[in-house]
This record gives structure tokens, sequence and C-alpha cells, in this order.
């Protein structure tokens, strides 16, 4: 039996959880609405960029007509100059399920966020907390060597997280640099040292909704960045930097589509070329949760066409 699955084995009788993961464009909005229209569930987003009041269009936040319908938790509940993390995540998640166990309801994790999910089952250890001149010293190595340098020197220092850690994933490549530099150990042992230290109190069905064919998957990804674009992204993000307080270099700001749309802003990129960077980057961030997903263990992969709603549904009615 797996550590993960002793963790389970020890809390008794543990209330049901569903999470429904997937790469970003592939429905979960959808799915997970119709699931709790249907089902008593409690929905709770699993989104590093939907935490962060203003940030709606970019972000894909389900609309206010969704939300009335079926209410999200963890939405809105940053401002974009706000640190947010999978640790603080954690915490917010559990008491968030706790109170929906509590009112008799099974909670509905669904997003695409595959650190906080992992988070979530299998703890954190604790970390270092970031230091702004070394940081400063890493992004300066990144200028001049390429983020594909720093992940062969990630590799160096530990290869099982430069397994795990997309090339194209800076801020992550970055953060294990910079807690080996800070610890003198690798990030990856750090993360194992948290496993099975506490039970996970649900037991958890997993969906995955992921598109079959990639090139559909690439076109539903440029044809939500139109759309948004469409729907005012310009104006939202024009907006949150008339404020004043923010910086390309905060993690709200890294956001896929709103670091593009920054740099077309203030001169960086042509509108065009924002338009072909930030599809570009949809893409990169798909194929790195599809990476996640793969190695997740116990998925349902829901199939292709009009059955995937019932072919959920079939299998959350049995959780429930």
């Amino acid at each position: 039996m797996s550590q993960w699955m002793s963790a389970v084995a020890a809390v008794p009788n543990p209330p049901p959880a569903i999470f429904l993961m997937g790469p970003t464009a592939a429905g979960k909005t959808g799915l997970a609405a119709s699931l709790a229209q249907r089902l008593p569930l409690g929905v709770i987003s699993v989104d590093s960029a939907m935490v962060y009041r203003g940030m709606d269009i970019g972000t894909a936040k389900p609309s206010r007509e969704l939300l009335d319908r079926v209410p999200h938790r963890l939405l809105d509940i940053r401002d974009p100059t706000e640190p947010y993390s999978a640790a603080q995540f954690r915490v917010d998640a559990l008491r968030e399920m706790a109170d929906i166990t509590a009112a008799g309801k099974v909670p509905l994790l669904v997003g695409g966020t595959m650190l906080y999910f992992r988070a979530l089952q299998q703890g954190l250890a604790p970390m270092p907390a970031a230091k702004p001149d070394l940081r400063a010293s890493l992004e300066a190595d990144a200028a001049r060597a390429g983020w594909a340098a720093m992940h062969r020197r990630l590799a160096e220092v530990d290869p099982e997280a430069a397994a795990r850690i997309h090339p194209h994933d800076p801020q992550r490549i970055q953060r294990a640099l910079e807690v080996y530099q800070l610890t003198g150990q690798p990030i990856s042992r750090l993360q194992r040292q948290a496993q099975g230290e506490r039970p996970f109190p649900y037991r958890i069905l997993k969906l995955v909704l992921a598109p079959a064919d990639r090139g559909e998957l690439h076109a539903r990804i440029e044809q939500r960045f139109r759309t948004m674009l469409d729907e005012g992204f310009e104006g939202e993000v024009r907006h949150l930097w008339s404020r004043g307080d923010l910086s390309l270099e905060l993690p709200s700001m890294r956001a896929v589509g709103y670091r593009q749309m920054l740099k077309y802003l203030i001169g960086e990129y042509t509108y065009a070329h924002m338009l072909e960077r930030g599809v570009v980057a949809t893409r990169q961030l798909a194929k790195r949760q599809l990476t996640w997903l793969r190695v997740e263990s116990a998925c349902q992969w829901l199939g292709e066409g009009s059955t995937i709603t019932d072919q959920a549904l079939r299998l959350a009615a049995r959780w429930v």
C-alpha cells in the first residue's frame, strides 16, 4: 500500500470529496456547474489566479450569473498585490471542505492548479521565505543564460524536481533553486518529508476532463484567448495597471495572459505579438497541467463528446 493510501486508511470512515481536474480551456467550469446543480455538492475553486480580485476576464472566472446559481469558494480572496501560496490554499481549502461537509454536502474542488491539488492531498514541508536579493540574483542569471540553462542547473542539484518541473516554468525553477540555496537541501526532499505526516481526512474521487485530441485543445485555447480580448481583457489589465502598485514580478501579474498583455501595454510587444505569445504561453501551461495529470494516481479520465456530463454524473452520484 502506498504512503498516500496508508494515510487515507488511517482516517476512520473519511467523508467523500471530488476533484475535477484538467488543463485550461477543457470545460471544467461548465461541467462543475452541471454536477453541482444535480447533486448535493459545494464547489471550491482550485486556481492560483482566480483568487485575485479584479482579475476576471483573463482568468476565465465564472460569470456572475453562473456564480449566483452555483457559488464557488476561494474566489476573489486576495488583492493582486498580495501573495498567495499552496500552503495557504491548503489551509483555506480544508476549512471550506469541513464547512461543506458539515452542511451535509460533498466538496467538489475544480481547477487546473495541480500544485494546489497535490499540496492539499499530501501536505507541504515548511519552506524558507523568499529572499528578494537571492531572487533578483537568480532572475539576473536567467536573463543572461536563459531559463533552459537554469533548468539544467536545477537538474544538477535536484534531478527529481527538474524531472517534474517543465523547462518553460520559470517561477517553479526559480523557487526550487532558491530553496536549495537557502537550505542546502533539494526542494523535492523537503516536499517528501511532508507526505504522510498528517492523514488527509477525505476519500477522493478524481475526475479528469481533457480532450484526447491535442489539436482540439489548442484550438480551444486560441479561441478562448481571442474571446477574452473581445470581452475587454485589455481594458481589465489597463485598469489594474493604472493603480500604480503592480509590477511584472508579482505572482498575480505572472499569470498566463496578464504578463503578455502588460508587456503590450508598456510597449515591449506589439498587439499581434501579445496575442501570439499569450496563446503560446497558455498552450505551454496546458502541456504542464497534462504532464502532472498523467502521473496522478487513481484518476477517472472522462470520455469525449456529449456523454461527458452523464459519465461524470454517474461516477459522482455513486461517490455522493
